[in-house]
Formats: structure tokens, C-alpha cells, sequence
């Protein structure tokens, strides 16, 4: 059965919604009915063609309830994270082409306003949607239009510290901004911290949130809710939140007017109640409670693992098997083991996370060490001033975090670890390119970004055994901060358990000793691609070029440089990382200090922002795959 032939056998009323214009036609009765085949089509499409499922399937009435009751695209939604949007996308124009989701030249797994008119704003990182709708709100007050700004904010991203200062800002500026509260209880996994709780208790307060919301009705009647007065008002209803449950709404306590918490299920009353608050001046949030993975039970069941499952069979729920036993693990499996094996014979190691515990393989400390493992949630600037704490006290954190998601603790790891000199070892995953998250998700900068920081130690292993040592090395030899950078995916060893050992720190190499005019430098796993392809051209031209893994970008391995450039006239650096700054800018900078006329060519990811597809396909169109290496090594050869 073809797309076009689903589509219109199993989603008749989805067949005809080409457009939010579209929608707004149905009856408010037929809403639950579109809703229904959403979840149909979403279950469909993602059980072939993977992505983000149990968060998307949650926000189906939420996304339904905005398009029919706003104005888009001229009315603003702006989506957290993006996890939440996938019925964004299907019912705004790109229903046919969502099997090209995630997928090279096809849409990305996040909005982009590169993409549609109706994503107003990059989502790939979380807790970015109020500051930027705040931006967007003040924006049509000082332009002096009517366009209407709600911010979509779910999967705990209210938490993250960037929610609260826009929080804190809203009610500062003059705006009409609506943020809507996606409370589901998660994040990815479960979240922590207070605030958390605190949420949970305010969703159950629901006596006093229908008797407020049934109070602001009758003042919006008598007219009581306009700009007149409205210091008073608030006021009057944030001592009668205190008096009745004895807490202070943390919303109405920075002004900003609360409704909720409401069923983000039931899409016809969502539809009523973004009616009647959608005019209402001021800035104003509606918290709606929603189960993440809503219609499809397993997902309901387990939304940890249905966030992004992979394949499934649609009906049963089963899920692909990704890995035979003969396959290598993934490096967040080998880090998440041997954090656990080092912490059984060192006391003093602890384990720091933001809100990833299992997609770093930190649940596996967290599991074996639960007193010495901590999920800060989605702040990453905290996990790493936390980290810097307990390193000022004597204990040796491993912090586990994204490379794209560390840019956001720049600062800390600056000002709050590397200027003390303290012991806190980062453990980058998904460093290089990591496939059809695309563009928001790829650990492109953390080289480059690191590199210029006094007594960072930067590395990276070629294999498992070498995350390990690193591990190992970094336990016994940091003097202060010391990075290790690992991508995502599997490594390349089945036998992933070694015997550890120290790796002298600022030590690289030889793997393939040459005597050819080219030589090749690689940092990391992506060496694995450049020993194929020396192999492979050494064995065609027969030729000797030299491979060198570097291990260590920081320091970097002088003697290594010295020897290559003394022999070689033409030296290849490859990286998994932006070329701009990494190991073919510390050569570039190894070179021109001392004069050398050596040929240098640099691969790396290119000075772009590279959209999503396979990291086969992302690693050839950057030239670092094995066949672009290949035939680098070989054009070089041949023009000496």
C-alpha cells in the first residue's frame, strides 16, 4: 500500500488537511477525530522511518487545539526542543513528505524556519522557547501589530535555567505572550529535582484551579480583567492561591497569570480555553497536563525507551534488535561500565549527568552507585559548577554530557573549573557528526571551543580500549581539567575489555610507519576511517604513508610534529569535528611558528551547518569518510 493509499484508507480526515487553514474549517466536533488519525499516521510513519516518538504522540491535541485556534503562520508558535512537533509538521504542509523525515535532503527532525513558515524558531535545544517568544511578543508590541505569540513548553524543559530567565523577564516588558506548560512528568528520563515535585504537587491542586479559573471568567464578564486594575487583581489572586493551599504559585509570584492544570488531552475544551485566553493581555501560561506516548500503550507503558525506539512493528510494539552479540557496543555502554568498574575500587569518583542518564550510560553508575551519581536535569551550567564543588573538596566527577548540549556551560567550565585547576573530567559523547538529529545535535565545536582554554587536556580514543585508558589516565594523571570525546554509535572492538592502563598524557602514536611524501595525522575515532584508507593506498600505489593517531589534542604530541615535518612534505589532518581551530589548526599553528614550508591540508567537518542524514552520508559530504580520505591521500601523492 502506497503513503497516498494509507493516508486516505486509514486518515480520510487527515487526507484533506494540507494546511492549519484547512483544519480551521472541521467543526470543533470532528477535532478529536483528526487528533485520532494523527497518532494513526505518526505510529504508521515512525515504526519504519525512526524519530521522536512518545513525546510527539503526547502533544497531538495541543498542536490540533493552536492551529485551529490561531492564525498561522502569522501567529507565532514557538516549540521547545521540537521533540513535541512532528504533528506541527504533518498537518502544516509536509504530511506527504514525513517519510523523509530525519533523512538526507528530506526535513529535519526539529523545526526550522528554513524549512516552513509555520517554524518560527530552531528547536534542537531545550528551554529556549520563552526567551525567544518573549522576543517575538515585544516585538509586535513595539512594531504595534496584533500577532498572536504562544510558547510550547514540555519534557521538563522548564527546568533548564534559560526557561527561568525568561520567566523572570515576562512580566518586566510590556507583552501579550501565552506560554502553554506541556506537563507530562519527563524529560527524557525521569526528571529531578525540586521543581519537578513541585509541579507534581501544583497538578493536583485541581479544586483551587477550577475555582480560580471559574473566578477569572466572571471578572473577564464584568470586564475586571483589562489593563485597568490588573496590579490588583493578581495580587488578590496570589494571596488566595496562598491562603487556600498554603504555597505560593511559582508563576503568579513573578506575575504572570496561571490557568491549570487542565487535561492536554481533551482537545475541544483546549480549544475553549485558548479562546477565551488568547486576547487576554499580559503575559499568562496555561499548564495542561499530557501522558507521554499517548494512544500507543507501550509507549505509555515505557516512555524512557519510546522516546526514540528505532524501528517497531506497529502492531505489536515490538521493537527492532539493533545489536548481535558479535557486534561492538556502543561507547556509551563501554564508558558507562567502566565508570562503574573504576568507582568500585576508587571511592571518590562520583557521576554527574543532566538529564541523561541513559542516553549517556550514566544510569549504569546511577544503578550501581546511587549515592554517588546525580542527575542535575537539563542544566548543564549546574552540572559543571557542581562538578567544580565537589573537585574543590576532593572527589574526581566524571561529567557525562552531549558536545552540543556542553556548549551551553561554556562559561563554567571556564571561570568555574580550568581557572582553579580543578580535576573534573568531561566525558563528551556524541562528539563529530551524529546523523539524522542533524544540525542542532552534531558535536562539531567542542575541539575547537576547548582548545583555547589554559590547562584543558583534551583527547580522544580510537577505539574502546583507548576510552578506557583515557578514563584510567584521566583518574590518575588530571591535575585539572581533562576532556574526553567520544561519538555516537558503536565502537569497533568486540572485546571492549581491556586491562587499563595510563597513556602518557600529550602522547600520540605511529600506527602505520612510512616513508612516502604524505603523511596523516587523525585525533579520535574517526582514525579508524583513515587507517582504511592508508591501507588502502598503500596497498594500490605501493607506497608507505605514515599514520599517526594523536590521542591527545591537547597537549599535542611535539615530537610527533617534529618527526612528520622533518620526513614529509605534505601533512593530512583528519578530525571529526569543525576544521576550523581543532588538530588542523594546532598543527597550522605548529607550522607557521617555526617556519615550516610543509604542506598542510586540513579535513574536518566543513564551515557550515551540516543538515541531517546518515553520518555515512554526513561523513562524505566533509570528505572524511574512507573513499574521500582515499583519494585526498592519493591527489596529494600525485601532485609531489
Amino acid at each position: 500500500m502506497t503513503k497516498i493509499e494509507y493516508i486516505k484508507t486509514h486518515c480520510p480526515l487527515l487526507a484533506t488537511l494540507d494546511t492549519p487553514a484547512d483544519l480551521r474549517r472541521l467543526s470543533v466536533d470532528e477535532l478529536p477525530q483528526v487528533c485520532h488519525e494523527l497518532r494513526q499516521f505518526m505510529i504508521h510513519e515512525l515504526s519504519m522511518n525512526p524519530g521522536h516518538f512518545a513525546s510527539s504522540m503526547g502533544a497531538v491535541e495541543i498542536v490540533v487545539a493552536l492551529h485551529y485556534v490561531l492564525d498561522t503562520p502569522n501567529d507565532r508558535i514557538v516549540w521547545d526542543v521540537g521533540h513535541q512537533a512532528y504533528a506541527h509538521k504533518i498537518l502544516t504542509g509536509r504530511r506527504d513528505r514525513f517519510s523523509e523525515n530525519r533523512k538526507q535532503g528530506g526535513l529535519s527532525g526539529f523545526p526550522n524556519p528554513m524549512e516552513s513558515e509555520y517554524d518560527t524558531f530552531v528547536a534542537g535545544h531545550a528551554s529556549n522557547s520563552i526567551s525567544a517568544a518573549l522576543g517575538m511578543s515585544m516585538a509586535t508590541e513595539l512594531q504595534h501589530t496584533s500577532r498572536k505569540v504562544v510558547a510550547v513548553i514540555g519534557d521538563a524543559s522548564i527546568s533548564g535555567g534559560l526557561a527561568f530567565e525568561g520567566l523572570n523577564n515576562a512580566s518586566n516588558n510590556k507583552n501579550n505572550l501565552l506560554i502553554i506548560l506541556n506537563d507530562n512528568d519527563m524529560s527524557i528520563d525521569r526528571p529531578m529535582g525540586a521543581l519537578s515535585k513541585y509541579m507534581t504537587e501544583l497538578s493536583t491542586s485541581k479544586g483551587y484551579n477550577n475555582f480560580r479559573y471559574k473566578t477569572y471568567q466572571s471578572l473577564r464578564r464584568r470586564g475586571m480583567m483589562g489593563d485597568t486594575g490588573k496590579g490588583i487583581v493578581l495580587r488578590f489572586n496570589n494571596a488566595m492561591k496562598s491562603l487556600l493551599t498554603g504555597q505560593q504559585n511559582i508563576f503568579e509570584g513573578l506575575n504572570i497569570r496561571y490557568f491549570g492544570p487542565f487535561d492536554g488531552h481533551d482537545v475541544k475544551r483546549l480549544v475553549k480555553l485558548l479562546n477565551e485566553v488568547k486576547d487576554m493581555t499580559g503575559p499568562k501560561l496555561l499548564h495542561v497536563h499530557t501522558i507521554k506516548g499517548k494512544g500507543y500503550a507501550p509507549a505509555e507503558a515505557d516512555p524512557t525507551t519510546w522516546h526514540a525506539p528505532g524501528k517497531f512493528d506497529e502492531l505489536t510494539g515490538e521493537r527492532a534488535k539493533n545489536r548481535a552479540e558479535y557486534e561492538p557496543l556502543k561507547y556509551q555502554d563501554v564508558f558507562g561500565k567502566t565508570l562503574v568498574e573504576l568507582a568500585g575500587k576508587n571511592e571518590r569518583i562520583v557521576g554527574i549527568t543532566a538529564a541523561m542518564p541513559s542516553g549517556t550510560s550514566m544510569s549504569k553508575m546511577l544503578e550501581a552507585y546511587p549515592d554517588r551519581t546525580f542527575d542535575v536535569g537539563i542544566s548543564e551550567g549546574h552540572a559543571v559548577t557542581f562538578a567544580g564543588g565537589l573537585a574543590r573538596e576532593g572527589l574526581q566527577p566524571f561529567v557525562a554530557i552531549y558536545s552540543s548540549f556542553l556548549q551551553r556551560a561554556y562559561d563554567h567550565i571556564i571561570h568555574d573549573v580550568a581557572i582553579a585547576h580543578l580535576p573534573v573530567t568531561f566525558c563528551i559523547d556524541r562528539a563529530g557528526l551524529v546523523g539524522e538529529d542533524g544540525v542542532t545535535h552534531h558535536g562539531a565545536f567542542d575541539l575547537s571551543y576547548l582548545r583555547c582554554i589554559p590547562g584543558m587536556v583534551i583527547s580522544a580514543p580510537i577505539n574502546e580500549h583507548d576510552l578506557r585508558n583515557l578514563m584510567y589516565t584521566a583518574q590518575h594523571e588530571a591535575k585539572g581539567p581533562f576532556a574526553i570525546r567520544y561519538p555516537r554509535g558503536r565502537g569497533v572492538l568486540v572485546d571492549w575489555h581491556n586491562e587499563m592502563q595510563v597513556l602518557p598524557v600529550g602522547r600520540g602514536r605511529c600506527l602505520t610507519a612510512g616513508t612516502a611524501p604524505v603523511a596523516v595525522l587523525s585525533l579520535g575515532h574517526i582514525g579508524n576511517n583513515v587507517a582504511k584508507a592508508v591501507a588502502a593506498v598503500n596497498a594500490e600505489c605501493a607506497v608507505a604513508v605514515a599514520h599517526y593517531d594523536m590521542i591527545f589534542l591537547k597537549p599535542i604530541d611535539e615530537t610527533i610534529l617534529a618527526e612528520v615535518a622533518s620526513k614529509a612534505r605534505c601533512i593530512i589532518t583528519v578530525e571529526d569535528g569543525t576544521a576550523t581551530g581543532g588538530l588542523g589548526g594546532a598543527v597550522a599553528e605548529w607550522l607557521t611558528s617555526r617556519g615550516s614550508g610543509v604542506k598542510l591540508v586540513r579535513l574536518g567537518l566543513k564551515d557550515a551547518f551540516i543538515d541531517q542524514g546518515t553520518v555515512a552520508q554526513q561523513q562524505h559530504a566533509c570528505g572524511i569518510d574512507v573513499e574521500s580520505i582515499t583519494q585526498t591521500i592519493k591527489n596529494e601523492l600525485s601532485e609531489l
